[in-house]
């Protein structure tokens, strides 16, 4: 009986932590989005941006979807189709109804030769008038129309005086007043004007650091309080200070002497607080992981995690997480996941069945002038490198909306006996285009015969990268050793 009763009180437990884990819902509808994924993202935290898919489904016969997601706090997310995204607010308890008008799915094609993500319309069909995304989006506006109306007072060519900032404040605090009941959106207000004040410097990190930091608590999980910290804490370790040169900071960092980087900080009047200290300290490891001119970038992973390890604040122990995830994600190294995609004969294709290969893998547009000039290029030594190595496979991956742009291009021209190697579709697939941070066309990546990624940057064929490759040296241990042939 005992057990029986231990069993319902845990099945309860669990249904409770499930409901917990859905507070918010969003209901939409599409014009002509039938069948494609919708995805739902956030931030883990503000000082990692560390992206986390929280839910995704498909556009079902109805046009209609449904994502989930759970927050105890309002927080900024991200609503994303193919490459095409939308951020807005939500808040803990609320169901948000949108709809996505008709859209051309393939304007990215017809507007920029790149893949980086482009807005997405959405129109909320149900937003109250108090809605913190119709606040900050009409404080955004009013903050714009000022500064448009009255850009000569805040030219730097006629030296802006602080008193055309005050202008400002009181202008938009009377047509944005503070809303009885919404904190989040009388706090954005304080946390947007303090920023754009500091980014406009018409005022000092010393005096805002007084105001809005200096004495109050540590609010990591408010989006308006972080926003500003981030801001007012950006490059001001990382580089070096006025009191500890960037060398010293990279020595500690090199030697994992957490403590003295710590605590060295720390002289800074702005940094004397220990929890801002560390939260600091963790931005900078963040901005210093990318300074390859200065820290070793394995020491800086090390003394993030030392930080997950060590750390007192409770806050700070999913951000260094994040960001030793982030760090490990950002690396070229590492085993390449596995992808199937159609050929131009509609087969599908296993990349998987290239393991044991060097497969140089070109991401392009057939109709791109720049793509067409490497591929050429890769035709050229197509048959050298063949015959130096039979363990090397040219993989081309046409990343065309449409299947037959690629089929017409390799079926009906020449192109196809020139280009005679692997080529396959995306065919949709965007993560795989994240997987290989491909932002531009062409994009190369070279995967080792174990499957991992063999440099962060693969060079181009027009680079001369074909005349010294690492699959016709000795072993790929000593492209590894001798810094001499690192691409």
């Amino acid at each position: 009986m005992k057990r029986a009763v231990a069993l319902v009180i845990a099945c309860l437990c669990l249904l409770n932590v499930a409901v917990a884990q859905k507070n918010i819902t969003i209901k939409g509808t599409s014009e002509n989005a039938v069948g494609k994924t919708v995805e739902l993202y956030q931030y883990s935290d503000k000082i990692s941006c560390f992206e986390v898919l929280v839910d995704k489904v498909v556009i079902d016969e109805n046009q209609q979807f449904e994502l989930q997601c759970y927050a105890n706090y309002p927080m900024l997310v991200f609503l994303q189709i193919d490459n095409y995204t939308q951020s807005f607010y939500v808040e803990p308890a609320r169901e948000y109804r949108i709809n996505i008008p008709t859209f051309d799915w393939s304007r990215d094609e017809k507007e920029v030769g790149f893949s980086n993500e482009m807005a997405l319309p959405v129109e909320f069909l149900n937003l109250p008038a108090n809605d913190i995304n119709i606040l900050t989006n009409r404080f955004d506006a009013a903050v714009a129309r000022y500064l448009e109306e009255h850009r000569a007072m805040f030219d730097y060519r006629y030296r802006p005086q602080k008193r055309y900032f005050d202008s400002l404040e009181v202008y938009v605090n009377k047509q944005c007043p503070d809303v009885e009941g919404c904190t989040f959106f009388n706090r954005y207000k304080v946390y947007q004007l303090a920023e754009l004040k500091l980014n406009m410097k018409f005022d000092t990190r010393r005096n805002i650091f007084r105001h809005y930091i200096q004495g109050q608590p540590v609010l990591v999980n408010d989006e308006n309080y972080m926003s500003l910290f981030v801001a007012l804490y950006s490059n001001a370790i990382s580089k070096g200070t006025k009191d500890i040169s960037v060398y010293r900071l990279a020595h500690w960092v090199y030697n994992m002497d957490l403590n003295t980087f710590i605590d060295s900080i720390g002289v800074d009047p702005l940094l004397r607080h220990e929890q801002v200290r560390e939260l600091a300290a963790l931005l900078a490891l963040k901005e210093a992981y990318y300074n390859f001119r200065y820290y070793d970038s394995e020491s800086v992973v090390k003394m993030v995690e030392r930080i997950a390890e060590r750390t007192k604040f409770n806050e700070h122990k999913p951000i260094a997480r994040n960001l030793v995830e982030m760090f490990h994600r950002s690396e070229g190294d590492g085993e390449v996941p596995n992808y199937v995609l159609p050929t131009v004969d509609k087969e599908n294709f296993d990349l998987e069945s290239l393991r044991g290969k060097w497969v140089y893998m070109a991401f392009v547009r057939v109709g791109d002038p720049v793509s067409k000039s490497e591929l050429e290029t890769m035709a050229h030594f197509k048959e050298q490198v063949y015959q130096s190595n039979d363990s090397v496979a040219f993989v081309t991956i046409d990343c065309d909306r449409e299947f037959q742009k690629m089929y017409h291009f390799l079926k009906n021209s020449k192109h196809g006996d020139r280009f005679d190697w692997t080529w396959l579709h995306f065919n949709g697939n965007y993560d795989l285009l994240n997987q290989f941070r491909v932002v531009s066309y062409p994009t190369f990546v070279l995967i080792n015969p174990n499957g991992e990624q063999q440099y962060d940057i693969t060079p181009a064929p027009s680079s001369g990268f074909f005349l010294n490759t690492p699959w016709s040296r000795h072993t790929p241990q000593s492209d590894d050793s001798n810094p001499l042939f690192r691409y």
